[in-house]
């Protein structure tokens, strides 16, 4: 089985350099590339790609910022293997973990997610506002799982593998965050089998969030209603809206 992991980045290089030879040694004995979709970093990330002249790691330089969304779906459709795992560069997961979520997929499941907020899962929180974030992240999962109706408790980790033919057929459309959200209600309610592995979760080292939980929470939401509204409740053709 080959596998494709899409990592979206931008000023990621530090991280880069410790991810990338974890990964390959964690995927040598599979057949693997890893897509490294960088919205032009300033910090060198495309040149440092470049120059480890791997057939393995692919580099899509992107020159407009539109948001992780626009990211993953150009590194998804770039993805030539049969399944596809993504995730940040930020070294917050564990490369071993990626070697679990593609035995689920062999299981049977079309996607499957990564969850912070599930039983044997490690959520790392040295800092107040980590702790904060967790609490805000837990709460609205919660919120999500019941108004969606899908048995899933982390909804907003980009940590996930995905069947590519599944992926395809899903039309996503979201550019921000909020397509980790669509990919899981549309998997669902299109009948796919979708599932989650509880995984480890640290606080990043080197470099800055890029995401600002208290800004994109609301948007996320408001989202959530219009999914549920639209597929949910009214049921309407997916790839359309």
């Amino acid at each position: 089985m080959n596998v494709s992991i899409v990592l979206p980045t931008y000023n990621e290089k530090e991280n880069l350099m410790i991810l990338v030879p974890k990964i390959e040694d964690a995927f040598k004995k599979i057949e693997h590339e890893i897509i490294i979709v960088d919205d032009s970093s300033p910090d060198g990330t495309a040149d440092y790609i470049m120059s480890l002249k791997n057939k393995n790691v692919k580099l899509v330089l992107r020159k407009k910022k539109e948001g992780i969304g626009a990211a993953l779906r150009e590194g998804y459709f770039a993805a030539k293997h049969m399944i596809i795992i993504s995730s940040d560069s930020d070294l917050s997961y564990e490369v071993e973990d990626m070697l679990r979520l593609i035995k689920k997929i062999k299981d049977g499941y079309d996607l499957v997610v990564g969850t912070r907020h599930k039983k044997k899962n490690y959520y790392e929180a040295k800092s107040l506002l980590t702790i904060v974030k967790y609490t805000i992240s837990k709460v609205g999962n919660i919120i999500t799982r019941a108004l969606a109706g899908v048995n899933v408790t982390d909804f907003s980790a980009n940590f996930r593998a995905i069947k590519k033919n599944v992926f395809i057929k899903l039309t996503l459309k979201e550019k921000t965050n909020t397509i980790l959200l669509e990919m899981i209600l549309k998997a669902k309610y299109n009948g796919f089998k979708v599932g989650e592995i509880p995984v480890t979760f640290k606080e990043r080292v080197y470099g800055e969030s890029k995401l600002n939980l208290f800004k994109e929470s609301p948007k996320f939401f408001f989202k959530l209603l219009k999914f549920v509204f639209l597929y949910r409740i009214l049921k309407l053709n997916l790839k359309k809206y």
